[in-house]
Formats: structure tokens, C-alpha cells, sequence
């Protein structure tokens, strides 16, 4: 921190040094100094995290004006960057350049709130003509339910990138696809079957998350954080809760913060399976995907069984969590974790042995250390290209302050590195799990969180199973959400999949798509 602080300084940045909200300290700057203030942070190594765009009204400005916040960090450090730009002249210099995770986020700010960000990509990313040209739907006089009354004319004239050349030919892929995945466009341009260049497109459906959660109390704000990504309802849930207590400055009860851990390692664990699973479909390793898949299930079914809900969705609440274990339901889950164990040391085995397995994921979809790095990669697909990442043990929150977690880190960057990076996630998920089980402390499991004052806000980050979630809460009148932004981890390693497929050939592109294996939910807010 001194020595970024030192070195805004002597470039001539003043910085305003402003109350934190932890786990970061916040700095306030001169909107004119946002894009060289960036270039230096990361001249210093500093990661781009998360970014997002607010307008501040009411009591907390006589004068509207929009904040622009990008949070950096580095390991066991968070820094929440500040400005803010007059309504009448809403830009920025871009720090893209500098960050190209920040690139999506900027125009995401700009398709919501109007924000002009100078010398950033100027293409549509979110806004996909379902409003007018000068409408903002983030700005406050905009309805919750829009304008238009006519259907939104399709969205034809995106302007992908042109790749010419003798042999040289384009792939369209989506945004709608066979399966039940949802929507995301993928264009190709490809010689042969060799892919020269990828670009996606996401955004299909906006669903408008930022602007709903506005006037919600706090438990509606947390049900809605958890079907931001459905996938990923423990992380997000968690994530914003965390926020609003830190808003409230109230502390969950031990035992509830214990119960809030095994629901988040039973997500990493069913996620991980299903995901390793789906690996093995794709290069046609049935049998793989067969069995791990049944895994998959067995947990699901358990969490049906003792928590009530398959995929564990409101269970996190505010102030603590809406389940509670018994004994019996302790020695349940602990002989769940035996058997898991027992059964996957079988099924690793299989698959390890297996040539054609390796054959198809070994040395396929390579995303370079220094990719990684440049994108700011973060959970699997950063840590099996070097990037030691994880905020269970960087910045420890309860219960993760008590506990040991061992990161595995990968250098080879390839599918098969992400597959045996999520197989040792799960391990560790499953010793994690004993010892919360073990430890499980009695007492309350949910307190009450007071009504917080206008303005109060807070920062939740957790380690979701894709990775680092961010969320923001910023609290208006009565108590009511006047802020939310969740950042899914997806927003950061999307762009990883335009990097590692190219020099790979377009049948390998399904299985390099599931090593990544990003939410479009996660990142069409």
C-alpha cells in the first residue's frame, strides 16, 4: 500500500485516503488521473479485481454526480480505487489499457449508466438494443420495467473482428445453442480446422439484476444475490450478506459462520464433480462421466436430504444461515465424506490410467502463465496457469481463519491441468468439511442486523467454487438497498477461453469451452 501511495504521489495523483471497508482500504482520486493511476498500480503488480459505476443522489449529494469504483488487489491486500465524474460530463480515461480485465466492465458501466470511457473499446456489450440510444436503465429516473412496447429488433451489426486471407473462413456458434445451455455468441475465424482467432459475445439476457435490487430490504437482496448465478447461490449469497453485515457492523455468530462454510464446500464439491464429469463427456470418456456424475447426484441428494434444497439456494440469510445440524445429521455427512473418498481414489485411478484420456487433455487449450496474469484469472482456470489465488487462506474470513487451506497451483496451463486442479480442490473441500463438521461450535445460528444509516456500505469478498466473488451494498433510506453490484468470477476468466483455443483445432473448442466453464447468468446482470 505505502508504496503504491508513494508512487501516485510523486506522479502528482493526489489521493484522499477515505474511511475503509474492509477487507480494503478505499482512496478517493481526480477523475482525470483514473487511467494513469491505474497504468501505475500495475506497473506494480497490482490485480485488477472488479469495477462499477453508481449514481449518488439524495442526502449524500446536493449535486448528482456519478462514482466510478475498480478494486485492486494483491494477495491478502484489497484496494477499493475511487472517483467520481459530473452528470453533465460523465467520462473517464479508460484503464483497459492497463487492465484488460477491466475492459468489459467499462463498457458494461458505459450500456448502463452513460459513462464514457476514453480510449476503451466503444462496442455495445450489455445493451443489445433493448432500449433506446441516450437511455440508461442504472440511472434513477429510468423504469424498473423499461420503455419499449414494441419486441427488441434483433442485434445484427455487432462489429466482430474481420480476419482476411486465402483459406480463412468464419464460424458463427450461438448465442443459441443445442443443449440447455444458455445464451453466448462464439465467432471463428479459422484455416482448415486450426482456430486463428475466437471473440464472444455475452450479455443476451440482461436480466436487469443491478436495477431490481434497488429499494430491497435485506433479506430480498440476499435471495436475489443467490440466483445470480444459480450454480454459485452459496457463493453469491454469502458474498452479499457478508457486505451488508460489514455495512451494519455486525458479526455472525461462530456456529453460523461454521454451517455458512459447509454449504460453500458442498457447492465447490458438487460443481467440481459435475464439471470434471462433463470434461470426460466431451472427449467421450463415458464411462468418466458416468460416474462422477452419480457423485454429483449423491451430493445433491444430501443436500436435499439435511438442508432442503438440492442446490442449497436460501439457505444463507442475513446475520447467519436458515439451517441448522444435528448429531445424526453430522454423522451423516461425515460418512457421506468417507465415501466420497473411497470412490473417487477408484475413479482417479481409472482416468489417470487411461492414455486416450490423456492424449485429449494433455498439452490441449494452454493458457499461458503470462495470459493468465494479463487477464487477471482467478479460482481454477487461474490457478492451473500459476496464479496462487485464494481468499480462504490470502485474506481469511470466518470460519477460514481457523482452518488450513492448502491451494493446489498448476504451471501447464492446459485442460488437463484444469481437471486435476478441480480434483484437488474437491480434496481439499472434503478435509475442509471433516474439520468443520469436527469443530462445529455450538450456540445461535442468525442474528439480527440493525437498520444501517444512509450510505453505509459494505464489501463482501468471498471464494466461490469458480473463484474470488465480489459484491457491493451501498444502503439508502430505511434501510433499503440503494446499491448492489455482484462480480462472478466469470467476468475475468471469459476472456481466458479466447486465448487458450487458438492453435487448437474447432473439434477440441467444446472441451476447451468446459475446462473454462464461465457462467453466462454470472455475467448477464
Amino acid at each position: 500500500m505505502n508504496e503504491l501511495h508513494a508512487t501516485l504521489e510523486n506522479a502528482g495523483i493526489a489521493v484522499t485516503i477515505l474511511p475503509p471497508l474492509p477487507p480494503g482500504e478505499v482512496w478517493q482520486i481526480p477523475s482525470q488521473d483514473w487511467g494513469q493511476a491505474a497504468q501505475i498500480a500495475q506497473s506494480l503488480k497490482w490485480r485488477w479485481s472488479a469495477g462499477w459505476g453508481e449514481e449518488i443522489v439524495g442526502a449524500q449529494r446536493a449535486v448528482p454526480r456519478y462514482r466510478v469504483n475498480a478494486l485492486l488487489a494483491k494477495p491478502g491486500k484489497y484496494l477499493l480505487l475511487r472517483t467520481e465524474v459530473p452528470q453533465d460530463n460523465p467520462q473517464l480515461p479508460s484503464q483497459a489499457p492497463y487492465y484488460h480485465a477491466a475492459d468489459r466492465s467499462e463498457r458494461h458501466t458505459r450500456d448502463l449508466l452513460g459513462i464514457h470511457f476514453l480510449g476503451g473499446d466503444t462496442r455495445r456489450w450489455t445493451r443489445h438494443r433493448a432500449w433506446e440510444e441516450g437511455e440508461f436503465p442504472l440511472r434513477c429516473n429510468f423504469p424498473v420495467a423499461g420503455s419499449r412496447q414494441e419486441a427488441t429488433p434483433p442485434d445484427v451489426a455487432y462489429p466482430f473482428l474481420q480476419t482476411q486471407g486465402a483459406g480463412v473462413y468464419e464460424i458463427p456458434v450461438g448465442p443459441v445453442h443445442a443443449g440447455i445451455i444458455e445464451p453466448g455468441h462464439f465467432r471463428f475465424q479459422a484455416v482448415g480446422e486450426t482456430i486463428l482467432h475466437l471473440e464472444e459475445r455475452l450479455g443476451y439476457v440482461h436480466k436487469g439484476i443491478e436495477k431490481i435490487a434497488t429499494g430491497r430490504d435485506m433479506l430480498g437482496l440476499c435471495r436475489l444475490a443467490g440466483r445470480v448465478s444459480g450454480d454459485t447461490t452459496v457463493g453469491h449469497a454469502w458474498a452479499a450478506c457478508m457486505a451488508m453485515e460489514q455495512a451494519t457492523k455486525v458479526e455472525v455468530p461462530r456456529r453460523a459462520a461454521f454451517l455458512r462454510a459447509i454449504l460453500a464446500e458442498r457447492e465447490r464439491i458438487a460443481n467440481h464433480l459435475w464439471d470434471m464429469a462433463s470434461i470426460l463427456n466431451d472427449i467421450a470418456f463415458t464411462f468418466g462421466y458416468y460416474q462422477l456424475g452419480r457423485l454429483r447426484e449423491d451430493v445433491l441428494r444430501t443436500n436435499g436430504k439435511i438442508f432442503g434444497h438440492r442446490l442449497l439456494m436460501d439457505r444463507i440469510v442475513p446475520g447467519g444461515v436458515a439451517v441448522e445440524l444435528d448429531n445424526a445429521a453430522v454423522r451423516y455427512l461425515d460418512r457421506e465424506i468417507d465415501r466420497l473418498r473411497r470412490e473417487l481414489d477408484e475413479l482417479v485411478t481409472i482416468v489417470d490410467r487411461n492414455a486416450s484420456v490423456g492424449d485429449r487433455l494433455y498439452t490441449t487449450g494452454v493458457l499461458k502463465v503470462e495470459d493468465a496474469i494479463e487477464l487477471g484469472c482467478v479460482g481454477y482456470v487461474g490457478l492451473a496457469s500459476g496464479q496462487d489465488l485464494d481468499v480462504r487462506r490470502d485474506r481469511p474470513y470466518p470460519p477460514y481463519d481457523e482452518l488450513s487451506v492448502r491451494v493446489p497451483v498448476e504451471q501447464s496451463g492446459d485442460v488437463g491441468a484444469r481437471f486435476w486442479v478441480r480434483y484437488k480442490e474437491l480434496r481439499t473441500a472434503l478435509r475442509l468439511l471433516r474439520q468443520l463438521l469436527e469443530r462445529l461450535p455450538d450456540g445461535p445460528t442468525r442474528v439480527d442486523l440493525a437498520v444501517p444509516e444512509e450510505g453505509a456500505e459494505g464489501l463482501g469478498i468471498v471464494e466461490g467454487w469458480r473463484g474470488e466473488i465480489v459484491s457491493y451494498v451501498r444502503f439508502g433510506p430505511d434501510g433499503k438497498i440503494a446499491r448492489f453490484f455482484p462480480r462472478d468470477p466469470s467476468w475475468l476468466n471469459w476472456p481466458a477461453l479466447e486465448r487458450l483455443i487458438l492453435g487448437n483445432i474447432v473439434p477440441e473448442f467444446p472441451v476447451c469451452n468446459k475446462s473454462v466453464n464461465g457462467s453466462y447468468s454470472g455475467v448477464d446482470l
